[in-house]
């Protein structure tokens, strides 16, 4: 019995799928932020911004789940309620967060520096433009909208409730794939400011392009991070592009401004038969 094995895919790439919040808009990922520390401090439960970053990137309510998983904020939510949180908790803190996001993710739309350019460069170079997001459905509308009028309409947009499990799982990814009829994964680039979105890119098949500076890992608007020393912003690049290095990253970038000079190198390996 013989067998016909598929060769090593050696052309262009076909697609980039982004990540919205510290990736496309938002400098900093501060709306994920800002919602999660202002959700719990309602409750009497303060949170640290370190703490409400640590899970970033996942799905939302998943996201609350982890942070009453943390033992710090376990036992302040057990101090202040008198009981562990339960699986109807952390319902209830859903339902509220949903309308804390959508409000400050209206406020913080606003694209980051060079994210048009670089959807221009993929365009004028038929590479097909996709994204996802930890966020729900009902959270996005007003966002999609104001990025749409700066310049940014992906072809596809998958949220963490459009499937099954959201990231690090790569079901959003494959979605996104599946409506813009990519042929072969190979031939994709993942970019995330997260640790599980380089992860669910790496689960996908894909190549990763982790953006260091603009997101979660290092957490500054635009504004405070052009405020701080050469010094101090070295140190957290450096700080940070090692955590995403450590998650797999393929590459690591400050920003989207970027992403160019990646895809030209991703496809001079891809021609040589390297594979993600």
């Amino acid at each position: 019995m013989s067998y016909s094995y598929a060769r090593r895919y050696t052309g262009p790439v076909t697609a980039v799928v982004f990540d919205w919040a510290g990736t496309m808009i938002d400098f900093g990922s501060q709306a994920p932020v800002m919602a999660f520390t202002r959700l719990f401090s309602d409750q009497g439960v303060a949170i640290t911004v370190a703490e409400a970053r640590a899970p970033m990137g996942v799905e939302k309510r998943q996201h609350i789940a982890c942070l009453l998983a943390m033992p710090r904020v376990a036992e302040a939510w057990r101090a202040t309620h008198g009981r562990v949180a339960t699986e109807a908790d952390i319902d209830q803190l859903y339902a509220d967060f949903i309308p804390l996001q959508t409000a400050v993710i209206a406020e913080r739309s606003i694209l980051i520096p060079g994210a048009a350019e670089t959807v221009a460069f993929l365009q004028d170079n038929d590479i097909r433009v996709g994204a996802n997001t930890g966020y729900a459905r009902e959270m996005i509308g007003e966002m999609v909208k104001r990025a749409a009028e700066q310049g940014y309409a992906p072809d596809s947009c998958v949220c963490a409730t459009d499937v099954p499990c959201g990231r690090p799982f790569p079901h959003m990814l494959w979605q996104n794939l599946m409506e813009l009829k990519v042929e072969a994964v190979q031939s994709v680039v993942k970019v995330d400011d997260t640790i599980a979105g380089i992860e669910e890119g790496l689960n996908a098949g894909c190549w990763t392009v982790a953006v260091a500076v603009s997101g979660n890992e290092v957490g500054f608007d635009l504004a405070e991070w052009d405020g701080l020393s050469e010094a101090v912003q070295d140190r957290l690049r450096m700080a940070a592009a090692a955590r995403l290095q450590q998650a797999g990253a393929h590459y690591v970038i400050d920003s989207v401004v970027e992403l160019p000079a990646v895809i030209d190198d991703i496809e001079a390996r891809l021609s040589e038969g390297e594979q993600p």
